[in-house]
C-alpha cells in the first residue's frame, strides 16, 4: 500500500522500519522538525524518525502545522491509502484525516479507553496498573476516541519503569502495526467502537509533581519513581554538608522493612533514612534506593554514591 508515515520520537522508529520491511511504500513521512542542540544551540538535531527516513530515503516534511488549505492539498497529493501515525505530536485536522483513502490509522500506547491521551505509559505505572497494552485505532477528531482495529495486551511487572515498557511497547507496537496493515489490505480489518465506560486521561507529565511524596505509601512512592524513569525522573533533595542537592532516583525496590520503622521499631518519619544504605521510610513502609543521579553527573548506584558519600541512619530528605 502507499503509506504516509507520521512520526517523531524514538517510540515511532521500530514502527517505520517494518512497515518498510514489509514491502510497503512509503511515499512520505512527516515529523517535528529539527531542533536546536549543542552548547549554543547553533546545531540542529532531527528528530530519531526523520533520521530512519532519511536511511530508507523516504522524503521528509517538518511542517508546524498541518490547518491550512495549502497543507491538506499537499497532503492529499501523495495519494496514500493510509496515513500511519505514532506519537506525531501535531493534532491532525478533519482535512488531514479523511485525505487518505483508508484513513489514519494510530498506534496507542494503552488499553483504551485507559488512558487517552499524551503520556499513557507513565501513568499506567504511576497508578499501579500491572496490565496494559498497544492499540491501532483508527483516528477521528476526538482525543484518542477512534475504534480500535486491534490490540495486543503487555504485562507491567513489579520492577518495570517506563523506559522498559516504553521500549517493549515499541516492539510489540511495529509488529502489530504490521499485522493490521496486512489485515487492511486484504479487507479484513475490522474496527470496534471503544468501550464508554473506564474512560480515564493520561495528562502530559507536569514538572510540578516529579518531586518525591515520601508521605505517600511505599507502593506509591515506587510507582512514581517507576512511571517517572528515566524522564523527566522523580528526584528529591539532600543536604551531604553542601547544601541542598537535587537527587534523581532512577532504580528503587519496596524495602523489606514494612512498617518503615526506626530504631527501636518505632515508626520512623517519612523521608528519613532507616539506615546507611539509604533505605527510606514512606508514610507506611519503606524504600531501598538502588540508582540515582547527581545533577550534572552520570547515573550510578547507591553503592558507589555511599562510598563518596556517606549518609548515616536518620537523614532526613526533602
Amino acid at each position: 500500500m502507499r503509506i504516509i508515515f507520521m512520526g517523531t520520537p524514538d517510540f515511532a522508529c521500530p514502527v517505520l522500519s517494518e512497515i518498510v520491511g514489509q514491502g510497503h511504500e512509503v511515499v512520505a513521512c512527516y515529523t517535528r522538525a529539527p531542533k536546536p542542540a549543542g552548547r549554543r544551540g547553533l546545531e540542529l538535531t532531527p528528530s530519531p524518525v526523520q533520521v530512519v527516513a532519511e536511511r530508507f530515503h523516504i522524503p521528509v516534511l517538518t511542517p508546524k502545522s498541518l490547518r491550512s488549505e495549502e497543507a491538506a492539498e499537499h497532503f492529499r497529493a501523495h495519494d496514500a491509502d493510509v496515513a500511519v501515525v505514532v506519537a506525531y505530536g501535531l493534532i491532525l485536522p478533519k482535512a488531514i484525516l479523511d485525505a487518505p483513502r483508508l484513513g489514519c490509522l494510530n498506534l496507542h500506547g494503552s488499553l483504551l479507553p485507559r488512558w487517552r491521551g499524551a503520556a499513557p505509559i507513565q501513568r499506567a505505572i504511576m497508578a499501579g496498573d500491572t496490565v496494559t497494552g498497544v492499540m491501532v485505532m483508527r483516528m477521528d477528531e476526538g482525543l484518542d476516541t477512534g475504534p480500535i482495529g486491534m490490540a495486543e495486551k503487555i504485562a507491567i511487572t513489579p520492577e518495570m519503569n517506563a523506559r522498559d515498557l516504553h521500549d517493549r511497547m515499541a516492539t510489540i507496537g511495529a509488529d502489530l502495526m504490521a499485522r493490521a496493515l496486512g489485515a487492511l489490505s486484504r479487507g479484513s480489518l475490522h474496527f470496534q467502537p471503544q468501550a464508554e465506560d473506564g474512560v480515564t486521561y493520561a495528562a502530559k507529565i507536569d514538572k510540578g509533581e516529579t518531586r518525591i511524596d515520601w508521605a505517600k505509601p511505599a507502593p506509591d512512592v515506587h510507582n512514581h519513581i517507576r512511571g517517572l524513569t528515566p524522564f523527566p525522573g522523580a528526584w528529591f533533595e539532600m543536604d551531604s554538608g553542601k547544601g541542598p542537592e537535587r537527587i534523581k532516583v532512577l532504580r528503587a525496590h519496596l524495602g523489606a522493612r514494612a512498617s518503615g520503622a526506626g530504631a527501636g521499631g518505632t515508626p520512623a518519619v517519612p523521608g528519613t533514612t532507616l539506615d546507611g544504605n539509604l533505605m527510606i521510610a514512606c508514610g507506611t513502609g519503606a524504600i531501598q534506593l538502588a540508582e540515582i543521579q547527581r545533577a550534572g553527573k552520570a547515573p550510578m548506584q547507591v553503592a558507589d554514591f555511599l562510598r563518596g558519600t556517606p549518609v548515616a541512619a536518620g537523614a532526613k530528605l526533602n
